[in-house]
């Protein structure tokens, strides 16, 4: 494909996924909408025609609203979203059917022109004004859109569906309307599956029902059978992580109507597109034939929401509409998967084709380097203190933010940087590290920081990149002022005792080297029983492992009204241990009280950070050895 080619193909993906984002926080709207569609009209479960009347205002008025709404505040947040809706109110009326794609038009249109207005004045409004320049901007800039909306956008808009209403006509006519999924099947995994399912075939499904009280267009974009059939191939003739991911993905898919899900396994076998095609026209002409169809869009695409808002009358129809697809795309897509070579199973690269796709970055692994995230540039200038995250907020995560303060220091940077647990992260945090299967858990308390993944606390490369990234970018340089911490010796020494480090030590298992730690510290009397446990469930949780052979054993966040009092314990293993797929020499357990064993545990990491010291340590042959080395450590 041509550079010329993949970019029109990369901006009809976004456009699609932008589309897309109008419709999907709306969708517990159209579910509503559909439920009470499916019970009260005169062809429902239970026809009221007084509950019915709440259908027309809603598919008018309300579901075009909220999509204008949310389609204006894409693009410029809640001002926009006003405009938005006031714009789209002009389409709505100024057409005689539902307006769910002039609400796609002008929702956008609306947050533009007051953005590009509010760009255009800044700075020039005197102060006192400012509360009257907004209100009456947004008030006479709605109303000239809503007019305009109402002369031009809605009948053209109007007259448009007219055409595609007598085209659909035209193919049920002639028995070719199963060739539609030639397009629709390759339009989903462009992200224009919304778009196509609410802005061109709801509204003139919606026309049909009125007619005949049913109408197969639901059913077109909403069928999950193609997808249910290539991620069922998966299950059976897949490898790797794809096949590992696939049955999960099958019950989000059929069950939870997530159809995006199955889009990142197609992507890793283009030939695949051809399963889908022929499952998604196998399963129309099935509809056709048996004459299916639902009484409102199937919002998700779930087989449980098609069966919700199918008519008595139609079960059979369109269960064998569904299972037909199926079928046909799942023989297809075995046989694909069978003789084809481009299947390795690399399942993350396809989930991250996927996200540049809508225009998102899948992971922050690059996020440095790059200089962007999923919501916007990073600006390292925006930049003065550093957290590091991690279950508990008291072990992988107070060691990463002792080693990145070292070279905060080092580097002359004024920056902060601390440790905290995921559920204690502050709402005003702008840059959050943790480990990668805790960074989406971190993501969702914080969405606007910035987000770093890393998956070796004690050596990972992200932290030069990040100190090479804030010198780069001329931040201001300043004589580093750590906070202060009580270095008594007696301190250390109650927390990490001569006793409590074990030599020549060999484990059948990581969950019995755990226990072994979690059981010193309880006869050390750090912590209580239970503490033991929350070690195990911890490191279910992520995984322990800190790079560098070493590894440190902690309890959860909410085993910490355990700690009676902060202590490590230092566990040799000279032979090694396989810890989740690692190999591990050095365990540390950990418990912390109050703060009490992190100059311990900052010791520790830089320490371990250079891989001759945790040479010497698995090596040491008394606890002496091991002592003097991390001792070192205090002065630097």
């Amino acid at each position: 494909m041509s550079h010329q080619g993949r970019g029109i193909k990369v901006r009809v993906q976004k456009f699609g996924n932008f589309l897309s984002s109008m419709v999907m926080p709306n969708i517990g709207a159209f579910i509503a909408w559909g439920l009470i569609t499916a019970l009260f009209i005169e062809a429902g479960w239970f026809p009221n025609e007084e509950l019915a009347s709440l259908v027309d205002p809603m598919v008018k008025y309300l579901l075009p609203l909220l999509i204008g709404y949310t389609g204006g505040k894409l693009v410029y947040d809640t001002r926009g979203g006003v405009v938005g809706a006031i714009a789209t109110m002009g389409v709505i009326v100024g057409a005689e059917i539902p307006m769910f794609l002039g609400a796609m038009v002008m929702g956008p249109i609306g947050g533009w022109v007051i953005k590009k207005f509010d760009s255009l004045i800044e700075g020039k409004i005197k102060t006192g004004f400012e509360m009257l320049v907004n209100n009456f901007s947004s008030g006479i800039l709605g109303g000239i859109l809503a007019v305009l909306s109402y002369l031009l956008v809605g009948p053209g808009v109007s007259v448009l569906t007219g055409w595609l209403v007598t085209g659909v006509e035209w193919m049920l006519g002639i028995g070719v309307l199963p060739l539609t999924s030639i397009l629709i099947e390759p339009a989903k995994i462009l992200f224009l599956n919304n778009a196509i399912n609410h802005g061109v075939l709801s509204p003139i499904g919606i026309e049909q029902v009125k007619q005949t009280g049913e109408s197969i267009l639901f059913l077109l974009e909403a069928n999950p059978g193609p997808g249910i059939g290539v991620l069922l191939a998966y299950c059976f003739f897949g490898r790797g992580t794809a096949k590992q991911t696939a049955p999960g993905a099958s019950i989000i898919h059929f069950f939870g109507g997530i159809h995006e899900i199955y889009f990142p396994y197609v992507l890793m076998n283009p030939l695949l597109l051809i399963a889908v095609i022929l499952g998604g026209i196998s399963g129309v002409f099935t509809l056709s034939v048996l004459g299916g169809g639902l009484v409102a869009p199937s919002s998700p695409g779930s087989f449980l929401a098609i069966l919700a808002v199918t008519p008595s009358g139609n079960y059979f129809a369109n269960i064998a509409g569904v299972l037909v697809a199926a079928i046909v795309s799942l023989v297809i897509s075995s046989i694909i998967l069978k003789t084809s070579k481009a299947n390795e199973g690399n399942i993350e690269e396809a989930s991250q084709k996927m996200q540049e796709m809508k225009g998102k970055k899948s992971s922050v692994a690059s996020a440095l380097s790059s200089a962007k995230e999923a919501n916007g540039e990073f600006n390292p200038k925006d930049i003065n203190h550093i957290i590091f995250a991690c279950d508990a907020g008291m072990g992988s995560s107070a060691m990463g933010a002792s080693l990145l303060r070292k070279k905060v220091k080092e580097a002359g940077l004024n920056m902060k940087v601390t440790n905290t647990a995921i559920s204690n992260l502050p709402n005003d945090a702008k840059l959050v590290i943790t480990q990668e299967e805790l960074t989406p858990r971190a993501r969702q308390k914080v969405p606007n920081a910035y987000h770093i993944s890393v998956d070796n606390f004690l050596s990972s490369p992200k932290y030069d990149e990040l100190i090479h990234r804030l010198i780069t970018e001329d931040v201001v340089k300043e004589e580093s002022k750590d906070e202060e911490v009580d270095h008594s010796p007696s301190t250390n020494q109650d927390v990490l005792r001569k006793e409590n480090i074990f030599l020549n030590k060999q484990f059948s298992s990581k969950e019995e080297a755990i226990r072994f730690a979690g059981r010193a510290l309880a006869d050390g009397g750090y912590v209580d029983e239970s503490y033991i446990e929350a070690m195990i469930e911890r490191d279910n949780i992520t995984t322990t492992y800190m790079g560098n052979d070493v590894a440190i054993p902690h309890g959860t966040d909410e085993a910490k009204k355990s700690v009676k009092n902060s202590g490590v314990t230092i566990i040799q293993v000279p032979e090694g241990i396989d810890y989740d797929g690692q190999k591990v020499r050095l365990i540390f357990g950990i418990a912390g009280k109050d703060g009490g064993h992190l100059e311990i545990l900052s010791a520790i990491a830089i320490t371990c950070s250079e891989m001759e010291n945790v040479e010497k340590m698995a090596t040491a042959k008394t606890a002496d050895e091991i002592l003097s080395i991390i001792g070192a450590s205090f002065e630097k």
